[in-house]
């Protein structure tokens, strides 16, 4: 989302569950923009991995089941906020960048150094001359063949989609001779196709030891469903139409395109349409539209349309908000 968004996804589909927009230091803190774009006090600058590390504490609260967290490596390389979902019970499957340091399987930092009765008894990890870690990069260009596998994750548009890949429990080595324990080990998942020069993906897992290959791959690459999903909210559902410069005009706007969204959504899932299969006329059977006044102008598309009935969903919402969701003044009392 333009902000901070999390879907809930499974192989057939995803759905927001929560969003909010991102609001920039240079908004922040301008008293006249805030203002005079409706911006609350209580909302204070917050990094994106800040705003989703505040959602995924939102759904635990709210009981709902966390399942696995995956990202990009926009915020799987925060190793702070990878450490944050370790504390809140969250397993993760998020992607790094190349440069991301690890130590390789059978490596360990230095234990503290030996207590020589003068000072500070030593409690920090070392490292040494010929004892550093690795960057996920080098470790993967060291990996013999017999660490490779391909594997297929699932039915694409034209073509079954493989790839190869290779798997190996480290631990994440980022700023650790400032630590007095060891991280745990987790899975750091590479990919690397034939056809390409170097590998071209990365991910840290922490899934559990004997978790096998098929399932961090297809853990790791459930990212491209929620992708898809949100590619289709922006364009077909009208996310990305939004063109005032409201704090409150724009979440309603979310929140009307997103429960239609959710709604079709439920809607091909109920009927068993393929996974794949755009939201549209071939996959769902539309309900009829019978009061076409509600709509109040003239319609340019049918009037069983995703469009329309989308339209219909957000008028239908909108007479439930205490202000209009427009110009936010207060509703009369009925």
């Amino acid at each position: 989302m333009p902000g901070g968004g999390e879907f809930v996804a499974g192989a057939r589909g995803s759905v927001p569950i929560d969003y909010r927009l991102y609001l920039p230091k240079s908004w922040a803190f301008d008293r006249k923009r805030r203002r005079k774009a409706g911006v609350p006090e209580e909302v204070v600058f917050q990094t994106k991995p800040e705003i989703a590390l505040a959602q995924i504490r939102a759904a635990k609260e709210r009981d709902l089941c966390p399942g696995v967290v995956v990202a990009d490596a926009a915020y799987g390389s925060d190793t702070a906020w990878r450490e944050a979902l370790t504390e809140l019970g969250v397993h993760y499957a998020v992607g790094v960048l190349s440069s991301i340091t690890v130590w390789p399987p059978g490596v360990t930092p230095l234990p503290p150094a030996r207590y020589r009765g003068r000072g500070r008894v030593p409690t920090r990890l070392r490292r040494g001359r010929g004892h550093q870690p690795l960057s996920v990069k080098a470790l993967a260009l060291q990996l013999k063949d017999p660490a490779w596998h391909t594997v297929t994750w699932r039915e694409g548009t034209h073509k079954t989609l493989t790839s190869r890949f290779a798997c190996v429990r480290v631990r994440a080595a980022h700023r650790d001779q400032k630590r007095t324990t060891m991280r745990a080990q987790e899975w750091l998942l590479i990919e690397w196709p034939r056809a390409a020069a170097e590998p071209i993906k990365y991910w840290l897992l922490s899934l559990p030891a004997e978790t096998p290959i098929e399932r961090l791959v297809d853990t790791a690459k459930m990212r491209w469903r929620i992708e898809h999903d949100y590619h289709e909210l922006k364009q077909e559902f009208g996310l990305s139409h939004y063109e005032g410069r409201g704090w409150c005009g724009f979440h309603h706007h979310a929140t009307l395109c997103i429960a239609a969204y959710a709604f079709l959504m439920a809607q091909r899932l109920k009927e068993g349409c393929k996974k794949t299969a755009p939201i549209d006329q071939k996959c769902l059977l539309y309900p009829k539209i019978t009061n076409l006044a509600v709509a109040g102008r003239a319609q340019r598309h049918v009037p069983d349309s995703i469009p329309t009935l989308r339209y219909q969903i957000a008028c239908e919402l909108a007479r439930l908000l205490p202000r209009c969701p427009c110009c936010r003044s207060l509703r009369k009392q009925e």
